[in-house]
């Protein structure tokens, strides 16, 4: 049967169920890598990555630039010719780096890394939503089926307060057993609002992951969780760390990270290499009161300048060899933060494997609990309206009852998270 859970936000009360969407978890999983902050932002940073890229390949290219000056020249004295002066100058210069170690092939190296790198950040962004919502989207499905057997227990407890007091007017119990049937009856009341308040707030925690308006309502359409897709069979746990390391982009990224170091190294390396530029320019320039014309002053003051400059690191008051110092500690700690991702998944990863498994273990000894204590509380109930049984015995009975099927609904729903999760952690489709 498919539950609906129907959560109104707005201050105007519930409003009609056609307006209102029906959310799957592949539907949350679709909208949240479209809308969520987190994944705009690894896109944003991807594109400021391209233009670092861009700018470190035009540092290849020569550059160009042109000047203009303007100038005036107030001569007080009354023994000139002329009282002001004007003068212009005009230029345009180049310059070519030939030379420089290596430093900026190196940067363009690492830029195109860092590329990949913002591509991998933004994966890890759409997983880690993809995670959050795997959790908050199974904790929503059992709050649901939580609030579902509270309100059957509910039910029942106050049908057997009914009746007991039918029986107390017959004369068949006692007032204290009347009591402590209404005392279960507040008991399971109280249940079932605790189960609704976390159920809407798991509620809540799901439509944040979705970036949702608080204004918009959310309704989760609960899937059909077969035995087979609880009893999912798992590869073993081996197989399953040595594919996240190879599929994971976190890893990735730390391998990544490692080439980086290396080629900052061979940076720094090159501040000990001279470098060579090119350097060319055109020239002139005007002023008044010499007698001839603008443009034939231009002609006569043009001047054209090439040349080559060579700059050799001699003594750099230890700037260089701390360079090189302080990028091989970068590339230890590269390998240091290498290693820790790797610890990192495998402890996830086994973490993982073990609550997959021990809640399948823990789904079929619970199956096989709810029957039993099912079998024994309807036994019980019968007798204790034929006074067979006292009013303790049916209240433990329905409380046996009650936490079995807790135990059923919590290792069933954690069994398909952690499959799922485990999912993620291989690139895999989600499948339920």
């Amino acid at each position: 049967m498919t539950l609906i859970l129907s959560v109104c936000l707005t201050a105007f009360g519930v409003q009609s169920q056609e307006n209102i969407r029906m959310w799957s978890l592949e539907d949350c999983l679709n909208y949240a890598l479209e809308q969520n902050i987190q994944v705009k932002k690894s896109k944003v940073n991807q594109l400021s990555g391209v233009e670092d890229l861009l700018l470190s390949e035009a540092q290849l290219f020569p550059s160009l630039s042109a000047s203009v000056s303007q100038s005036v020249v107030n001569y007080p004295s009354g023994n000139v010719t002329s009282n002001n002066s004007y003068s212009g100058s005009y230029g345009i210069s180049a310059n070519l780096r030939l030379f420089d170690g290596g430093r900026r092939t190196t940067t363009i190296k690492q830029n195109e890394i860092r590329q990949d790198m913002n591509e991998l950040a933004i994966e890890q962004s759409e997983n880690d939503i993809r995670i959050s919502l795997i959790q908050a989207y199974m904790q929503v499905l059992y709050a649901m089926e939580s609030v579902r057997i509270n309100e059957n227990t509910v039910e029942v407890s106050e049908l057997q307060y009914e009746r007991a007091a039918e029986l107390l007017k017959a004369g068949s119990i006692s007032r204290v057993d009347l009591a402590q049937m209404e005392s279960q009856y507040s008991s399971d009341k109280y249940r079932l609002v605790t189960s609704q308040a976390s159920l809407a707030n798991y509620t809540l925690q799901l439509k944040q992951l979705l970036e949702l308006d608080i204004t918009e309502e959310i309704v989760i359409h609960t899937p059909d969780l077969t035995l087979d897709k609880i009893m999912a069979p798992l590869s073993d746990k081996q197989t399953i760390y040595q594919t996240a390391l190879t599929v994971m982009p976190e890893v990735k990224n730390s391998l990544l990270s490692m080439d980086i170091a290396g080629l900052e190294i061979k940076k720094a390396q090159a501040g000990y290499l001279p470098s060579l530029s090119l350097n060319a320019g055109i020239s002139s320039g005007n002023s008044s009161g010499i007698g001839t014309s603008f443009n034939t002053q231009l002609w006569d003051r043009m001047n054209e300048s090439i040349g080559l400059s060579l700059s050799i690191p001699i003594f750099s008051n230890r700037e260089n060899k701390t360079a090189v110092n302080k990028a091989k500690l970068a590339s230890i700690t590269s390998e240091l933060d290498w290693m820790t991702t790797q610890k990192q998944l495998l402890r996830t990863v086994e973490g993982l494997y073990l609550d997959a498994t021990s809640s399948q273990n823990q789904y079929l000894a619970a199956v096989e609990q709810v029957k039993y204590t099912e079998e024994t509380y309807t036994l019980i109930e019968e007798q204790f309206f034929l006074g067979m049984k006292n009013t303790l015995e049916l209240l433990t009975a329905k409380n046996n009852l009650l936490n079995a099927q807790q135990e059923m609904l919590q290792s069933k729903y954690m069994a398909v998270m952690n499959i799922q999760l485990l999912n993620v952690y291989q690139d895999q489709p989600i499948n339920i």
